[in-house]
């Protein structure tokens, strides 16, 4: 019994102390009336400048400056063009090779040695005779060949120097 007694008397004696407690600090959405009023000489105490973040009116050399570069264009961008005429170039390359083990392997078959290589059926279009296999393959180089052309004369009308798309 008395230990009931005393389970009684606690959670009174919690209930009665916690509205107390909550009286005596401050309440959530409740603006203090008064506030801090920082100087310079309170600022030049702090030491670290990442503790202090100041926000108002940005200066006007900074707003022009930021203003004048304009957003990103990347037909006006060297560099893009220098990463898309490698992509092409490196594209051009490994068609050609592909074309050139394609009519060695061929002329293997002709003339009966060993053959290794071929085109890859899964590719896109099936060359039914060696010729349009050829042509097939041909044609994406020519295709390939006309994007880095169209990328050139992009770069042309851009201003972009010549050089730029040359660079290995």
């Amino acid at each position: 019994m008395t230990r009931y007694l005393y389970a009684v008397v606690t959670i009174g004696l919690v209930s009665v102390a916690m509205p107390l407690r909550a009286a005596n600090g401050p309440r959530a959405g409740v603006d203090a009336q008064t506030g801090v009023v920082w100087t310079n000489n309170d600022l030049e105490r702090l030491h670290g400048p990442d503790m202090i973040s100041i926000v108002g009116p940005m200066e006007e050399a900074t707003a022009t400056s930021a203003s004048a570069s304009g957003p990103y264009v990347k037909t006006q961008d060297p560099d893009w063009y220098s990463v898309e005429a490698a992509k092409l170039r490196d594209q051009l390359e490994r068609q050609q090779a592909e074309l050139g083990e394609y009519r060695q392997a061929l002329d293997n078959v002709r003339s009966l040695r060993e053959t290794s290589g071929g085109i890859n059926l899964i590719a896109g279009d099936v060359g039914i005779t060696p010729q349009s296999g050829i042509e097939i393959l041909q044609q994406r180089v020519n295709e390939t060949q006309a994007k880095r052309d169209a990328l050139e004369d992009l770069a042309r009308r851009n201003g972009i120097a010549p050089g730029t798309l040359r660079v290995e």
